[in-house]
């Protein structure tokens, strides 16, 4: 019993680590060859807009929502906390730093990786499940080159612009709070707000952005472009592609985050 139990127990640790190996494999692979191919001609600038336009001008409604109101709520948290010591008028340089390093890039990433990853995925998926890629290399047409390269591009120019908006609004809904509903000072908060922020801290909150933009079109079309099983391929593809995207960047927030800091 003992001899039939250890295969089973073996092979069951083994073949996830397996598939886990194979897909980190092929995801680097497209990487790289996603990377190469953005300085091959035709660089397509018309299909790089529109899917610019697709992931950063259509993702506003939600970014300004979210970003607008997480500054509030920073606000009313950090007054109700630095109430009790009497540091009310660090308020502003709290919300500004918390807001560009982390918050502001950070929750764009996941938001946009929730709204236009899936949507890539599906669309990838469905071209691959009705042949559509496969037409696209009987006609000579690199399928890298025209779907991935031209969406990884709009992720990576994309995120950092959405990243820089947001941060703008979560420190306008933060001083809106402060200043009109708790009744602080308004130049003692912005003095306490651009006293302490610097430059760094905005830049690499765009950094980490870039990098969260990249991850995005990257998952989003490596699980479409391999999704196999028909239309329960494409939803299975859809879902793996947000979870993926949302793990890697939390993971790579905090490399980054070691990295710079």
């Amino acid at each position: 019993m003992p001899a039939k139990f250890l295969p089973r127990m073996l092979e069951s640790f083994g073949r996830p680590l397996l598939d886990f190996m194979e897909e980190s494999g092929r995801l680097l692979l497209i990487f790289l060859q996603t990377v190469a191919l953005v300085f091959v001609p035709p660089f397509r600038i018309r299909l790089i807009i529109r899917h610019i336009l697709e992931v950063g001008v259509r993702s506003l409604p939600v970014v300004f929502i979210t970003s607008c109101f997480t500054g509030m709520v920073l606000a009313l948290q950090t007054f109700a906390g630095f109430k009790r010591f009497g540091a009310e008028n660090m308020m502003g340089s709290l919300v500004a730093l918390s807001i560009t390093r982390e918050l502001g890039p950070v929750l764009t990433g996941l938001i946009v990786a929730g709204r236009v990853g899936s949507a890539m995925a599906a669309e990838l998926g469905t071209m691959r499940v009705t042949e559509q890629i496969d037409a696209l290399t009987t006609l000579a047409v690199n399928p890298i080159k025209y779907l991935i390269v031209p969406r990884f591009l709009a992720g990576l120019i994309a995120l950092p612009l959405l990243t820089l908006m947001a941060d703008a609004l979560g420190i306008t809904g933060g001083y809106a709070v402060a200043v009109y509903l708790l009744g602080a000072n308004p130049v003692s908060y912005e003095k306490s707000t651009f006293n302490y922020l610097e430059f760094e801290d905005i830049f690499s909150g765009v950094v980490k952005s870039a990098f969260f933009g990249m991850i995005i079109g990257l998952v989003g079309c490596y699980k479409g472009f391999y999704t196999s099983g028909g239309a329960e391929g494409v939803g299975r593809a859809t879902t793996s592609a947000v979870v993926v995207a949302m793990m890697m960047i939390l993971i790579s927030n905090y490399l980054l985050t070691a990295l710079m800091f």
